[in-house]
């Protein structure tokens, strides 16, 4: 793990997607937080200490969602596939596909292992066990505010962790989709999928894979940013800010499945710049707590001093 002391940055962005907007300058404590996000033989060690059962291998409940056939209730995580050209990019079922058998120990689908894919950051794991996993390690999640302090590795209001240039002389600084996205991936980068972290070069702090490989989860609700009122006490900005409440971060387009929602932030390998360039510090997306893909992950923080957040 690395320290940081804490300190005060420009959080958001007014240059990519609304859901980042406004910038407003927050400070939060210092906290010490993993160089590399968990990996599968970090995950590995946890199933194996505690015999974790992670939620993708557990049937779903068909009571918990309206409609569904029961014969499709099976234990399963969201898979990405290619396309095999141009689709519709608003129709992001063209290239997810809910996939049976398929979890963290098979992260390509049911037939696949970890074989190789050691140091590879572990994925098909929901909110619920990435908070397993941090407890069990003494350890918490990031709130959005800590993660993006992290990512910015000190440079203040820069487009990216490294600058504002996505890839500075054609240098392949992160994991992301370079090509048209979900069909044509050039693999400049070397990597279809996840790569191994320390792949590339760490960010300012010294943590590696802040940006692209996967996206991270925080324990924050999500919700629109606001500007908040400054904690009792401080004379200039905002401390440690939280998200929105868990009513807030209810998908307002499925009010029949009434499933909270997390912050994911860093973007990962299926970020491409003709869709989602959420390959940044500011990026921000929403996921349901119930959900696990084979682009999401995390990392674990612990905080300088006893507080609530979590």
């Amino acid at each position: 793990m690395h320290h940081l002391p804490g300190g005060a940055f420009q959080m958001g962005s007014d240059n990519f997607y609304s859901e980042e907007a406004p910038v407003r300058r927050v400070q939060v404590d210092g906290f010490w937080i993993d160089e590399v996000p968990v990996t599968n033989r970090d995950f590995a060690r946890f199933v194996a200490a505690t015999g974790h059962v992670t939620l993708a291998e557990i049937a779903p409940d068909p009571k918990d969602y309206p409609g569904m056939d029961p014969s499709l209730a099976l234990p399963g995580s969201l898979l990405f596939q290619r396309t095999r050209g141009p689709v519709d990019l608003a129709d992001y079922g063209q290239w997810w596909q809910f996939s049976f058998g398929t979890d963290w120990r098979h992260p390509h689908g049911p037939d696949s292992s970890l074989d190789g894919l050691e140091d590879h950051p572990v994925v098909h794991v929901a909110f619920e066990d990435a908070e397993a996993y941090a407890k069990w390690a003494g350890k918490s999640l990031p709130t959005e505010a800590e993660w993006e302090y992290a990512a910015r590795g000190g440079l203040d209001g820069a487009d990216f962790s490294w600058g504002d240039e996505l890839a500075p002389g054609g240098a392949m600084l992160a994991n992301y989709w370079q090509g048209a996205f979900p069909f044509a991936n050039t693999l400049d980068d070397g990597y279809e999928r996840t790569s191994p972290v320390r792949t590339y070069s760490a960010n300012g702090h010294g943590l590696f894979d802040m940006i692209g490989n996967v996206w991270e989860w925080t324990v924050d609700w999500f919700a629109q940013p606001r500007i908040e009122r400054k904690a009792k006490g401080s004379c200039c900005v905002p401390a440690n800010p939280r998200g929105g409440t868990k009513r807030e971060s209810l998908d307002p387009a499925n009010p029949d499945t009434p499933i909270p929602r997390k912050v994911l932030k860093g973007g990962s390998h299926l970020c491409a710049p003709n869709y989602c360039q959420r390959y940044r510090p500011a990026a921000r997306h929403p996921q349901a707590v119930d959900s696990s893909t084979s682009h999401i992950g995390f990392r674990c923080i612990i905080r300088d001093k006893k507080d609530h957040r979590s």
